[in-house]
């Protein structure tokens, strides 16, 4: 086999490989067995997905011109997730994707005083669950919560990353 040859059927090679599809529906979200806890266990993504790693989005203010460093500026954790969430979901549309395609999340929560110093995991679930494991958007990402000792604002109780999945076009 000549040079030529070999190249052109390495190119075809990578143009098959490339032409795979993959749908949504070959993503596979684990539950965990004997619990409706809204986050999947494991999540399986085909290889031949392109995976998206969103950065870590912060919550915005509720209160115009407040102290950045107040957590009243931003509301409390509830409040802040749902700010955090929506601002993901825009990073996301503005891709192409939506709050299904998020495989992976990994939120950040600082202790608040009204927890005595501890993440305010309820408040966080209530604001989580607008978002996931619901009637129109029931798919679950793998899921990680950390309480960590603080973010860049004194007043931001929220942060949180994720990973989505797109199948190839």
């Amino acid at each position: 086999m000549n040079r030529f040859s070999f190249l052109s059927l390495l190119a075809g090679g990578v143009l098959a490989v490339a032409s795979l599809s993959v749908s949504a529906d070959d993503i596979t979200r684990n539950k965990t067995p004997g619990s409706d806890f809204p986050i999947a266990q494991s999540v399986q993504v085909p290889g031949a997905s392109e995976l998206i790693f969103v950065s870590g989005a912060v919550p915005k203010p509720v209160v115009e011109g407040g102290d950045p460093d107040d957590p009243a500026t931003y509301g409390d954790t509830e409040i802040q997730t749902v700010s955090v969430l929506k601002e993901v979901q825009s990073r996301l549309q503005r891709l192409g994707l939506d709050m299904g395609d998020v495989v992976m999340m990994r939120a950040y929560l600082v202790g608040t005083p009204e927890t005595d110093g501890r993440m305010d995991f309820a408040g966080f679930m209530r604001g989580y669950t607008q978002f996931f494991g619901t009637e129109a958007q029931p798919n679950l990402p793998s899921r990680s919560a950390f309480q960590i000792a603080g973010l860049a604002r004194a007043g931001w109780f929220v942060e949180i990353e994720v990973v989505a999945a797109r199948s190839p076009d």
